[in-house]
């Protein structure tokens, strides 16, 4: 494993020093060295998880797909969200707009004496153990996802972005990162409070999130998988996933039209286990939502980019 860190430790800096230092001094940006320097590992990051999404993800599709991938423009919308977040776009976006937000707020916090939180010391000399540490940080997060994804299907307003994701009729590995913008912002927003309050390190924090997005890609794959009777308890596989994008089932706990779902759970089915919401029939039922159906109504969630959040921000006032 340390020679993996050292790799990726002299590319990170290679691609810096070759490229992204450069580009910052020649556009004035020579104070933010050190923020360059971090999102040259995001962007490397995003490289990594593209190689493996091109190679044995596409290789998974191909041995058992779940459906024909028949709308070609529709995953061709799905890769440009793809892009814009695993190459670091978004979090570039968050850095100019919203971090200095959080920046000022934990600095407020400070002041007025609030302490923070540090997990890894809750037991000395065991749980600042990296690898312990970054499990106990992987569960935390996972738990606090779990939460935010139904909150996601529970209040009203919050359904009206966050089904923007659940509009892809046909899943594919690029599927995960079809979300409005807006509810990127109050996800990202949220993890990254979480992390400063029980005192995640960078490097971990870039860990977790990068573990956490190619699993979800695996999710979203066009593959029929299941993980068996045993480790389909364990790790969300991209069969509980599509359950939970089936239409009027992933998405509905109360028959036509109402809120609620199943399978909310990011990595770990045992919080769905736990709350009551795991649905482990082994199906692979048509994805979308009830009302995208003709016989619904036929609500149309935009087909490119820009339609797709315009339409969003109609829905969340009340007018699309």
């Amino acid at each position: 494993m340390d020679w993996l860190v050292d790799a990726f430790g002299l590319a990170q800096q290679w691609l810096f020093e070759q490229w992204v230092q450069p580009l910052l001094f020649g556009l004035g940006f020579g104070d933010l060295l050190e923020d360059g320097y971090a999102a040259t590992g995001w962007l490397l990051v995003g490289l990594a998880q593209i190689l493996v999404m091109l190679t044995l993800l596409r290789a998974l599709e191909r041995w058992r797909p779940v459906e024909a991938q028949t709308d070609r423009a529709a995953r061709r919308v799905d890769v440009i969200y793809t892009l814009i977040h695993r190459l670091g776009l978004f979090r570039v976006a968050m850095f100019f707009a919203i971090d200095p937000l959080w920046d000022a707020l934990a600095g407020t916090l400070r002041m007025a004496g609030v302490p923070s939180f540090q997990l890894d010391a809750i037991w000395p000399g065991v749980s600042d153990i990296p690898w312990v540490s970054f499990c106990l940080y992987l569960l935390v997060f996972d738990f606090v996802n779990y939460w935010l994804h139904r909150a996601q299907h529970q209040f009203g307003w919050w359904w009206q972005l966050h089904a923007l994701h659940h509009s892809q009729r046909q899943m594919s590995l690029w599927s995960d990162n079809r979300n409005h913008l807006l509810d990127d912002v109050l996800i990202d927003s949220a993890f990254v409070l979480l992390a400063r309050f029980i005192g995640v390190e960078p490097g971990q924090f870039v860990a977790l999130v990068a573990l956490s997005q190619l699993l979800e890609s695996l999710q979203h794959a066009n593959v029929r998988l299941w993980f068996g009777p045993v480790l389909e308890r364990l790790l969300v596989s991209p069969r509980f996933h599509r359950r939970h994008h089936a239409i009027g089932i992933g998405h509905e706990s109360a028959g036509r039209g109402t809120l609620g779902g199943c399978n909310f759970a990011v990595l770990l089915p045992v919080w769905d286990q736990l709350f009551g919401t795991a649905d482990f029939q082994l199906r692979y039922d048509p994805t979308g939502i009830r009302d995208q159906l003709v016989e619904e109504g036929g609500r149309d969630y935009g087909r490119g980019f820009w339609a797709q959040q315009w339409l969003g921000l109609k829905r969340l006032v009340g007018r699309g």
